[in-house]
């Protein structure tokens, strides 16, 4: 066990909270296709980043709003298989409202429809690819998030599946939290994470009475 004390946490969406790989590689591999892109280089490369991101390196000479918006719709409309990661329905509910909140590289519509579909509890603020100027690995997105609980990003834990959002986290001063759902150990630490769980469901709050902030306690972690 390691035991953690910090004042709120940060967490990525997909590959965190929700599995949603199915329905983004689905995507992702119809739309590389169109575009005679290799598939599974392009998913690699849209993991973890706002698709934004991903269409203006892909495409620099193309429309990139119209390709964006097209990509976003066939996200919203492709949810089958869309489901909380193990753990994650637990976390969220045991945690105190305006603690934590989502920082994600979706667009807010995206976000929420997720979140809906998963069953999981929407914060009153979340941090999506609308909010920012630079996504992950830029530090803005999780460096917004701890704004909008009016805490530093050092007194934060952040939970990340992506070396992309790791990177973010880090370079935003909070700790970081890596779940092996979707990417090898190797890739995570070499981002930067502080440790490394199987996911959600090795993650338990305690009670401190020395910490005014939250107590976690991390299940077997490298």
């Amino acid at each position: 066990m390691t035991k953690i004390a910090c004042q709120a946490l940060l967490f990525d969406l997909d590959g965190v909270l929700v599995d949603s790989t199915p329905a983004v590689a689905r995507v992702w591999n119809i739309w590389a296709r169109k575009h005679g892109f290799d598939p599974e280089e392009t998913i690699r490369k849209a993991h973890g980043r706002p698709s934004l991101a991903t269409i203006r390196e892909l495409l620099p000479n193309a429309d990139h709003a119209a390709e964006n918006a097209m990509v976003e719709k066939m996200e919203i409309e492709d949810v089958e298989g869309v489901v909380p990661l193990p753990g994650s329905a637990e976390l969220l509910q045991a945690l105190p409202a305006g603690r934590w909140t989502v920082v994600t590289s979706c667009t807010r519509k995206l976000a929420l429809v997720r979140l809906r579909v998963a069953g999981l509890p929407v914060p009153e603020k979340i941090v999506t690819s609308n909010d920012i100027t630079n996504g992950k690995p830029h530090p803005e997105p999780y460096a917004r998030g701890a704004q909008l609980l009016g805490v530093a990003p050092q007194d934060c834990v952040v939970f990340e599946d992506a070396p992309a959002g790791i990177r973010s986290g880090k370079s935003a001063r909070a700790r970081v939290v890596a779940f092996q759902t979707t990417e090898r150990d190797d890739l995570l630490r070499a981002a930067g994470a502080d440790w490394i769980v199987k996911d959600a469901s090795s993650i338990s709050l305690y009670s401190d009475p020395k910490n005014d902030g939250l107590s976690l306690l991390l299940r077997n972690p490298l």
